[in-house]
């Protein structure tokens, strides 16, 4: 396994990767598949750019990008010690081989070694007990519940406030 920045020349493989994710588990993101499916290449390829406001990592087996994280730092002055996690996830026939925590362990590591970085924020929703456990194992810890946070589907979801702390 390979942990690595993704790059412009990625956005194919993200392209899968992501709608894989979007479809294998709807309720655990806030974009859905058909959003996600609208995007350009080109769209795509901005989100990986070296100037894009985020850093997506991707987990490789066998040169097959199975796994997603992206980080984004907060810009305004006040909020800039603090990096959101977005959009991990790993493919299904992937789960259970620790890409999930390689990815969380590697953008964790890539935070904290962004100067004034002081804290890692995400949000998982009551539905993912198995990223909230993998979230908790790389030493994140809830510190809020937002209830009636995303409604889809008919279904009402409460998300998970975690953070952790460089």
């Amino acid at each position: 396994m390979t942990v690595r920045r993704l790059t412009p020349q990625d956005a194919p493989a993200y392209r899968v990767a992501r709608r894989a994710a979007l479809q294998a588990d709807p309720a655990a993101f806030l974009t859905n598949a058909h959003e996600f499916a609208a995007l350009t290449d080109d769209a795509l390829a901005a989100r990986l750019a070296p100037d894009a406001a985020g850093v997506t990592l991707g987990a490789f087996v066998d040169g097959e990008l199975l796994g997603l994280l992206t980080l984004v730092r907060d810009t305004a002055p006040p909020l800039a010690h603090r990096v959101n996690v977005y959009g991990v996830s790993v493919t299904p026939q992937a789960r259970g081989q620790g890409l999930g925590e390689a990815l969380v362990r590697a953008g964790v590591d890539l935070a904290r070694s962004w100067a004034g970085v002081t804290s890692l924020h995400l949000a998982v929703m009551d539905s993912q007990e198995a990223a909230r456990r993998l979230y908790e194992r790389c030493g994140f810890r809830v510190w809020g519940i937002q209830p009636d946070a995303v409604r889809r589907d008919g279904r009402v979801h409460a998300e998970h406030w975690m953070v952790l702390a460089c």
